[in-house]
Formats: structure tokens, sequence, C-alpha cells
């Protein structure tokens, strides 16, 4: 477990001219403690895969900077561990030989495949080793996927969507693999959704991100015992809560898009049953 601190990071990108920017998001700080659960919520565009690549060390801030303990960030490594949307899988590789992938160069063989075997029992897929990549469902790769980032035993889990492309039923078996892993492993978890309720049942807190150019609008505290319960009063509370900034945060993007198109009648269309941010935008 590690403690990440991003300190006021600014992230800008070079326009299609010379002279020309556009500024993701700016000013933002956070302080993830050792062992807690943060989700990154908002619209799209505001930043989120951004802010989680700057922190896993696949894109540079253009101000600030983002520390795992003591350590500055400035390249990845294997103290995070990153679970992407797709599970990018070799498909030539065996479950088994896709995790051993991981940790080739770090341990032999022999520890290798003991580690890979230890974490495919975590997400219990122990009867898969030699199972190929076809021969497995989404939320199966996504499984492995996840076993593959643990078996680097890293300080801090970084999770991009992880489960935006899976099925509702997958998506629900899925979280109880997390929050199972999570208290199992005791891991620092830095966790990008779009959904609302996603981050409600998994999350000790909820960093809710605004339009670009963003930044934190507001940090919920999710004082529910686990496991929660979506139908709780205090569940749908705090979703409704959550919603009723970052619906407004869906608008401006919307309005943006369409401008005099957009019709704030219709801005109920745009979200889900499940308060889920990904479905029309």
């Amino acid at each position: 477990m590690e403690k990440v601190a991003i300190n006021h990071v600014e992230k800008t990108f070079p326009g299609k001219s010379k002279n020309e920017s556009f500024t993701v998001f700016k000013d933002i700080s956070l302080t993830v403690a050792p062992g807690e659960f943060v989700s990154l919520l908002g619209p799209s565009g505001c930043g989120k895969s951004t802010l989680l690549n700057i922190v896993a060390g696949l894109d540079q801030a253009t101000e600030g900077d983002v520390t795992v303990g003591t350590e500055k960030i400035k390249s990845p490594g294997s103290d995070r561990g990153v679970v992407f949307q797709e599970a990018a899988l070799m498909p030539w590789l065996t479950v088994l030989e896709n995790v051993m992938l991981a940790t080739k160069k770090k341990m032999n063989k022999e520890d290798a495949k003991s580690s890979a075997e230890k974490y495919l029992k975590l997400v219990h897929l122990s009867k898969f080793l030699h199972s190929y990549p076809h021969e497995l469902s989404g939320g199966m790769k996504q499984r492995v996927a996840i076993a593959r980032a643990l078996s680097m035993d890293p300080k801090v889990l970084l999770m991009d969507e992880p489960f935006g492309a899976l099925d509702e039923q997958t998506r629900m078996m899925l979280h109880r693999e997390v929050q199972f892993i999570w208290e199992e492993t005791k891991k620092t978890i830095l966790f990008v959704t779009h959904n609302i309720r996603e981050s409600i049942l998994l999350s000790d807190r909820i960093v809710l991100m605004g339009t670009r150019p963003g930044g934190i609008r507001k940090i919920y505290s999710v004082d529910l015992p686990r496991p929660r319960d979506p139908a709780s009063p205090e569940f749908i509370q705090l979703e409704q809560d959550i919603m009723s900034i970052l619906g407004g945060e869906i608008e401006k993007v919307m309005k943006e898009e369409m401008g005099d198109d957009f019709n704030s009648k219709k801005a109920s269309l745009l979200y889900g049953t499940d308060r889920n941010m990904g479905n029309h935008i």
C-alpha cells in the first residue's frame, strides 16, 4: 500500500495551429490514502483517463507533479499496475502465460508461474490456466487482466473503465470480484468510471470532475456499510446528490457539441436508469 499525491496538476495539449492549445484540466490536487479506493467520475472529455495516465507514468503533466509514496512519477513502473477497458491479452499465449508475461523480467520462471497461479486463483480462474483468450468470455478476459496487474505486486492499482464494454450482469459480477480483491490485497486503487452506481458500490470516496477545462467539482465520502444495497434510501440519496451536479456538467458538454440544436427539455434522455454517463455521449 502507498499514498498517491496529485499536486496542482494541469494538462494542456497543442492545438491545430502554432498558437493554439486547449487545457483538459488544471490545478488538480488530490491525495489517495494507502489502501483507499477512490473513483474518478465525470463527463466524457473531462480528463479522467488522462489524469490516470499521468499517475501511471504513461503521460506527463504540463504543470504539477504526482508522487507515489515518496517517489515522484516520471515514467511507468512496476509499483503501479494498470487495467484498461480492453484486456489486451496476447492471443497466442495461454491464460497462465499471459499473466506470467508481466513478471518474467523480474522473477525466474518458477516464481513467475507460482505468482501467476496465485492471482489467477484469486480471480477464480484456476480451471482456465491453459485456455486461450478466444476461449474466454469478456468478463473472464478482464479477470485475467486484473490478475496480470496484481502479479507485479504493485503498490497502487489503476483501473480505467475496466467494465465499460461489458454487459450489466457481467459488470455486477466483477463488482463483487473487485471488492473481494481489494479487501484481500489492501491495495490502493484509483478507478475511472462513467457510472454513478458503480462508483458508489465500490468507492471510499468519489471525485467528481467538471467539464473542460476541468477540475474537481466535489469529493463525496461514501460512508455506507459494505456490501452496499443500491435500493437503500442512503444509496439512492447519494446517487441523486451526485446526479444533481453531474447532470449539469453533462448538459454543458451537450450544449457545446450541439449548439442551438440542444433541447434542455430532453436532457433526461441522456441519463440511463443505471446513471451511466457513457450511454449517450
